[in-house]
């Protein structure tokens, strides 16, 4: 077997209270096709705990011949992005394989990597998998979208030199979302090639979701307004081309009724009020194509085509406040 004195690639998992998940993945990554001494693991617990310290620490001892497997409290920042940063800064390999938490890298992952690499990228995007059951809620149609995401940190292979030069993930980024993009962008105007490593695979899948939780995950709109203020020309090309028109219609006729409502005006309130019933009423069978239609599916996309599109707006607000004024 050959032995490396120093790993080719360390990889950097972020978790956060699921130790579960992080054991699942933790049993993929340990058993890559690449020589033991070629790789190490450093798990980033963002929020440290006794449990996960210790899974890493029997998962360590029950592989003594496998790779290097390192523990790292994360102290001093919140999120994804933070933890991200304190592994790769940590790491000893000259590249970094991101993963999260709750993915299956396949066995080949890091080889497959590792060969895409060869020609002196600065970055590679790999392959994420989300299998959908037949009969798919809008909800889990729209968390798999992430496999068509052109860069993400659930598969993607950076060198450290690359992260020093554009200063690792933005720790403004609080919650997982947008800090990948954040970097992709930062890399792509430091002028570093990017491409990708298709067949380095990692599977991603589904976790159940509670109801309506596409409500709350609104919240995350924020950090597109942070993402935008940065990097406006890239945001516009590679994500979002326009202001969100029907959430701002639909948020206007709403917001339109209530105030006519007040003053007293029935007849304009009615008016603005149909507007606001016909175009949510769109939105619900936009979403609605494709989707399961179950009844669990259907109140679930009933409740939150009426709540999504003005919390849309008002995370956005909330964003440009945080962030400085943007409208993405």
């Amino acid at each position: 077997m050959t032995v490396f004195s120093r790993p080719l690639v360390s990889v950097v998992i972020p978790t956060y209270g699921r130790p579960d998940l992080l054991e699942r993945c933790l049993d993929a990554v340990m058993k890559q096709t690449l020589p033991a001494t070629a790789y190490e693991v450093i798990v980033c617990d963002d929020g440290p705990s006794p449990a996960v310290d210790a899974l890493v620490q029997s998962k360590s001892a029950a592989a003594p011949a496998g790779p290097g497997l390192r523990y790292c409290a994360v102290h001093g920042s919140q999120g994804p992005a933070g933890a991200r940063n304190a592994g790769w800064r940590m790491a000893a390999a000259s590249l970094i394989a991101f993963t999260d938490d709750d993915t299956v890298p396949a066995g080949d992952w890091l080889a497959k990597g590792l060969k895409a690499m060869e020609g002196g990228a600065g970055a590679a995007a790999g392959r994420i998998h989300m299998p959908l059951p037949e009969r798919a809620t809008d909800h889990q149609r729209d968390a798999a979208r992430l496999q068509e995401a052109e860069f993400a940190t659930a598969n993607c292979f950076v060198r450290v030199e690359a992260l020093r030069a554009v200063g690792g993930f933005d720790e403004r980024y609080t919650i997982a979302w947008r800090e990948d993009s954040d970097l992709h962008f930062a890399l792509l105007e430091h002028g570093f090639q990017i491409i990708r490593a298709d067949e380095a695979v990692v599977e991603h899948p589904l976790r159940d979701a509670p109801f309506a939780a596409g409500v709350a995950a609104q919240r995350k709109i924020m950090f597109d307004v942070l993402l935008y203020r940065k990097y406006p020309k890239l945001y516009r090309q590679r994500i979002r081309s326009h202001w969100p028109w029907l959430y701002l219609a639909i948020s206007a006729c709403l917001i339109a009724a209530l105030v006519f409502f007040i003053a007293g005006r029935q007849g304009a309130a009615l008016a603005a009020a149909s507007a606001w019933l016909a175009l949510s009423v769109f939105f619900f069978f936009r979403r609605l194509a494709g989707s399961a239609p179950t009844a669990g599916n259907l109140a679930e996309l009933m409740l939150t085509s009426v709540l999504i599109p003005p919390l849309s707006i008002y995370w956005r607000l909330r964003g440009a406040r945080r962030f400085g004024a943007a409208f993405p």
